[in-house]
């Protein structure tokens, strides 16, 4: 047992940080490319595709205090985050941050938990992606046939009277609408070249990248504070039906309630990943000791209040029994009538999903980057193309993995497997911070995480509490998942862990 808690040294860490050359990442990301990866991850999932989901299912109105209880416990995962970015400027985030202070089996643990974070989280965008590109382009007229544009067995029915198909689950409950041309979806194929198209995009270069990344997160907010100003003005216009509609504020009904309000903030909890997806990309950033908080802590900051702001407007506009639907956003800006408001907020959703999709793989395929490099996982997801200077093998093998959930799996169950692994992630982060503020006190630190250990531990208990409140079958899939992850782990990465074989006194090749 005592093996397969062995750290990785920080020497080792930081040795690793230093390298150039043709086979390391290529470091050319400054703060402002930093908090724009993270406004870029951040802004798009929870606004875009999750909220409306965990409003009709869990929270109602109340979703705007789940996004409130989820946004102080990334305060406190953030500022452990930070310290542990501006410490050790390493590609693999929580994992790395596990392997320095918990062990080898604990960061084997959390580096496979953050496949269901970014991988599944970019499937998750995908699906709603294409939702918001179905709505976008019926704006103008254009109706893609529904059996390419949904998870199989997803119900679409023909809206005569507005030349427009929409999810059956997107109408009010109550009407008859079997008189209606019906169609079942087979397959996303929208989400699925999405996410080729992404991959493609990293594997060419992370200048590019983020270059790419900069100029869509602007078109994106934009469209967001549009939605607000639309929504607010709607709901103005509209009071006594906007005050019914957030009537009961936190709905009394079975599955709904405080404790709904408290599961739906592990939901939405994926909607605030894009911060610790920055972490990914230290070993890209100039400067990592200084721009890594700047990065994380910023993005976090400017996100939290649009999240607030859009939610709490989202279920004024539209009764939440009617937000289960892959893009609720377009639904709301829909209802509105303004139709110039409907096209901006459904190209800037089509904008920020890109973006999101953007760097949970290029956080995915850099994690799979450090695991590589330390031995866990088979070489070829670690090497590097000798001209884009990017883990081009890892990228395609992942890019091709999350297209095909993507197609495939309701977006209900791909947000709810990543925000479980993003909170089992923070717990190992703030747990980290506290261990190795015991054990090397004397280190160096950059950025220091205020009020340790009253900061780290909150960041635990309140990332548990969201975790408890998770359905089962959700624990029961993460179960599965680890399990597999162990499998892989005891036949392959204990035996050519590169820590494991520096103790046992031979070459770390």
């Amino acid at each position: 047992m005592a093996n397969l808690l062995l750290t990785k040294p920080l020497d080792m860490l930081l040795h690793e940080a230093a390298e150039t050359g043709e086979h390391s990442l290529k470091r050319v990301l400054g703060p402002i490319n930093l908090i724009m990866l993270g406004v870029g991850a951040i802004i798009g999932a929870g606004i875009f595709v999750l909220t409306g989901s965990a409003a009709a299912r869990y929270a109602g109105p109340g979703i705007v205090i789940s996004y409130i209880l989820a946004g102080v416990a990334c305060a406190f995962a953030g500022l452990c985050y930070a310290e542990f970015a501006s410490l050790i400027p390493i590609a693999g985030s929580a994992y790395t941050y596990g392997y320095a202070t918990l062990g080898e089996i604990f960061a084997w643990i959390i580096g496979w938990d953050l496949i269901l974070e970014y991988a599944f989280g970019a499937a998750t965008v995908a699906s709603g992606w294409s939702s918001t590109l179905v709505a976008f382009l019926q704006d103008y007229g254009i109706n893609i046939p529904p059996q390419i544009c949904d998870t199989p067995g997803t119900v679409w029915v023909f809206l005569t009277d507005k030349a427009r198909w929409v999810p059956l689950s997107t109408l009010p409950s109550g009407v008859d609408y079997s008189a209606l041309p019906h169609a079942t979806a087979v397959f996303n194929l929208l989400a699925f070249l999405a996410i080729l198209v992404v991959t493609l995009i990293l594997v060419i270069g992370i200048q590019e990248s983020a270059s790419f990344n900069t100029g869509i997160v602007f078109v994106k907010l934009f469209a967001v504070i549009t939605f607000i100003a639309v929504a607010a003005g709607y709901v103005m216009a509209h009071k006594a039906q906007s005050v019914a509609n957030w009537t009961p504020f936190v709905p009394q009904l079975p599955g709904y309630g405080w404790a709904g309000v408290i599961r739906a903030a592990g939901v939405v909890f994926f909607a605030y990943i894009g911060f610790d997806a920055v972490s990914t990309a230290a070993q890209e950033a100039k400067n990592p000791q200084r721009d890594m908080p700047i990065g994380i802590l910023g993005s976090l900051l400017i996100c939290t209040v649009l999240y607030i702001l859009v939610s709490f407007l989202l279920t004024g506009t539209v009764h939440y029994t009617r937000l289960n639907v892959g893009a609720p956003v377009s639904l709301a800006i829909r209802e509105t009538g303004v139709r110039w408001g409907s096209y901006v907020v459904n190209a800037g959703a089509l904008a920020g999903l890109s973006t999101v999709m953007l760097v949970m793989l290029l956080g995915q395929s850099r994690v799979f980057y450090s695991m590589s490099r330390d031995g866990l996982l088979w070489k070829w997801a670690g090497e590097i193309h000798p001209k884009f200077r990017t883990p081009w093998k890892s990228s395609i093998v992942v890019g091709i993995f999350v297209a095909c959930f993507a197609a495939v799996v309701p977006i209900g169950i791909l947000g709810e497997l990543v925000s479980i692994g993003t909170l089992l992630a923070f717990v190992i982060v703030c747990a980290g911070i506290w261990i190795l503020r015991v054990r090397k006190p004397e280190l160096h630190r950059p950025f220091k995480t205020p009020l340790v250990p009253f900061v780290p531990i909150m960041g635990m208990l309140v990332a548990l509490l969201m975790m408890v409140f998770l359905p089962w079958q959700t624990w029961s899939r993460l179960i599965i998942w680890l399990a597999i992850g162990m499998v892989i782990y005891f036949t392959y990465g204990r035996h050519h862990s590169k820590v494991q074989r520096v103790a046992a006194g031979k070459s770390p090749e």
